[in-house]
């Protein structure tokens, strides 16, 4: 009887290198045409100059804490009540929260310009790690605009 290995979601498998799967899903948002081997150059690469670049820490370490920094607890919707259109705060659930930072993460890297993208992948967890960054800028900026929105909360149903 084969073995088998336990997939934990639809059919993304941890990486090979770490044994993460947040890692393999961030390589699967990485590739653009289905390209994997270049994604998972892309993102190595990235965690080989955090490791570089950052002597003593866990490069994996690292790449989560950022995810983990850029996720987003509240967004805005736009609810259409009578007339009028408000922007009603809403609670993030966590698989959205995660996708959310990741595209975050990876729209940030794609708008720096004249470096190698694990160069500029680097960079960017190592900010989003220290929290700053424009993830994180966008992040705290979906924040503000919640709070500013609260009282349109009683709209949310």
């Amino acid at each position: 009887m084969p073995k088998t290995t336990k997939v934990t979601g639809p059919g993304v498998k941890p990486d090979t290198k770490y044994g993460s799967l947040l890692a393999a899903k961030f390589m699967n948002c990485i590739m653009e045409r289905g390209k994997k081997s270049i994604a998972e150059r892309i993102f190595y690469g990235a965690l080989e100059t955090i490791a570089k670049k950052m002597p003593g820490s866990d490069p994996l370490e690292v790449f989560t804490e950022a995810i983990q920094n850029v996720k987003p607890v509240v967004e805005v919707k736009s609810r259409r009540v009578g007339g009028a259109t408000y922007q009603v705060p809403i609670e993030v659930s966590k698989k959205r929260r995660q996708s959310l930072a990741i595209r975050w993460l990876l729209r940030a890297v794609r708008a720096r310009k004249g470096r190698p993208m694990a160069e500029k992948l680097a960079t960017e967890f190592m900010n989003a790690y220290k929290k700053e960054g424009d993830a994180v800028k966008k992040r705290e900026d979906t924040h503000r605009m919640a709070e500013a929105n609260k009282a349109f909360a009683h709209f949310a149903w």
